[in-house]
């Protein structure tokens, strides 16, 4: 070999604490091998048979054999056979001379062997192949071993990624919880703004005489009618609010002045008539869960024609929610005395809200709305067979509110929906005794209680 070759032997790398195994039967055989090895940077050790090489390895951890194909007993293809099959990272090259052919062939097909050298060999290119062979089973190694790592890196990551997916499942599920339980929160808040909107009108009425407490049968009205509009829910508890505080900018008046019919006022009382549908949006302005509800009060009192204020609108500039409470104040209070002297029946009340359609009120609305009152009783709650009248006493908790329960004053007491327990039948009961003598609270409940209680579940 050339010297060029003898460099890049020099030049492979190696690891330390290497051992290569000679196996021949020849004492100067092995010795020369020995020669040329002993400035290599591995161990030598050697065998003078197949069976001795067997026994050494049974004991001693080898890296590489070089084995003489001629010997007596076990040759050299049977021995390295032998080998690849009890401990295959051992490399194998077989020492053969050109006449032993088919020795080399068994050796390659049995033993796998790494590469074969003719004898007599030369030198530089014995080194070269055994350093060669090392670093080929150590490059290997390596590779097994990052095979290895990656596999067992695999398995973490899959591990990791199963239980990351574990953390995300279950944190998604406890946001949707937390959002569940938000929306849930949000839908008893925006209910309680209704509710509190009902209370802080039924105190509005209380200024009034009996027959003037219209809030709840407008609040009633709006509430059946609109159900026929196929309103959203956003929309529907606006329009809700705005029918509960329809009259607030009336609060300011003089009790004259509430108890007055619209026909009949003076122009100084018709001036301050016409800015309260204003003055009830200025005192909404302050809460921001209101403003749709104050936009629908403002322009309760437009007309279809344009001629209404305070802003002139006209036709489909009218938001619906105010053409609708529109329509319920007037037919409410037509019946109340509220609009002229005279106290009109149900009857010539639809007559005269039907004659101001396309004047007052949009016609397709208004003949809608007349056709509502002339099939139910609009001012009262749908019958339903799953309700059923109570009397206080016999009230027990548990019980679901059918109807708002309003006091004799008209002052509302409880609205529909409220969940009966022993301290508000209590409270029922003690108001009922503080009222006239005679007056009996009439309760109407669902006798389906698991069906009708929004708070079940």
């Amino acid at each position: 070999m050339t010297d060029v070759s003898g460099a890049a032997a020099q030049n492979l790398e190696l690891p330390s604490n290497l051992r290569v195994l000679l196996v021949d039967d020849e004492e100067n055989v092995l010795r020369s091998l020995q020669r040329t090895l002993r400035q290599e940077p591995y161990e030598v050790v050697t065998a003078k048979s197949g069976d001795a090489a067997i026994a050494l390895l049974e004991k001693e951890r080898v890296d590489l054999i070089i084995s003489d194909a001629r010997m007596p007993g076990m040759d050299g293809p049977t021995l390295l056979s032998a080998a690849r099959r009890r401990w295959p990272w051992i490399i194998r090259i077989l020492l053969t001379g050109y006449a032993n052919i088919s020795s080399t062939i068994q050796a390659i097909n049995d033993g796998k062997i790494f590469q074969y050298i003719s004898k007599p060999w030369d030198d530089d290119e014995l080194r070269l192949v055994i350093r060669q062979a090392l670093a080929f089973q150590f490059s290997e190694r390596r590779r097994l071993a990052l095979v290895k790592v990656t596999r067992q890196q695999n398995e973490e990551l899959k591990t990791l990624n199963q239980s990351l997916e574990e953390k995300v499942a279950a944190r998604t599920e406890e946001l949707r919880q937390t959002a569940d339980m938000l929306d849930a929160t949000l839908t008893e808040l925006r209910k309680s703004y209704v509710t509190t909107t009902e209370v802080f009108a039924s105190l509005f009425n209380q200024r009034l005489p009996p027959n003037l407490q219209t809030h709840s049968e407008v609040s009633a009205l709006v509430k059946s009618f609109a159900s026929t509009l196929s309103l959203s829910p956003d929309a529907m508890r606006d329009l809700e609010m705005a029918a509960a505080l329809h009259n607030l900018g009336k609060m300011a008046w003089p009790d004259d002045m509430l108890r007055t019919p619209s026909d009949s006022l003076s122009k100084e009382q018709e001036k301050l008539f016409k800015r309260y549908p204003e003055a009830g949006e200025q005192l909404l302005m302050a809460l921001d869960p209101l403003q749709e509800a104050a936009t629908l009060i403002r322009h309760h009192r437009e007309r279809w024609d344009g001629r209404g204020y305070p802003d002139g609108l006209k036709g489909d500039e009218i938001p619906l929610g105010s053409r609708v409470i529109r329509l319920a104040v007037d037919f409410v209070e037509l019946q109340a005395g509220m609009v002229v002297r005279r106290i009109l029946a149900r009857d010539e009340a639809i007559k005269v809200i039907r004659r101001q359609k396309s004047l007052l009120y949009p016609p397709d609305l208004c003949e809608a709305f007349a056709r509502f009152l002339e099939h139910s009783e609009a001012d009262q709650e749908p019958s339903d067979s799953s309700v059923e009248t109570v009397f206080t006493h016999a009230l027990k908790p548990g019980m679901v509110l059918a109807r708002d329960l309003h006091a004799a004053s008209g002052m509302l007491l409880l609205n529909k929906g409220k969940v009966l327990s022993d301290r508000l039948i209590e409270k029922l009961i003690s108001f009922e005794a503080g009222e006239p003598e005679g007056t009996r609270y009439t309760v109407f409940v669902f006798t389906d209680t698991d069906e009708k209680n929004p708070e079940a579940g």
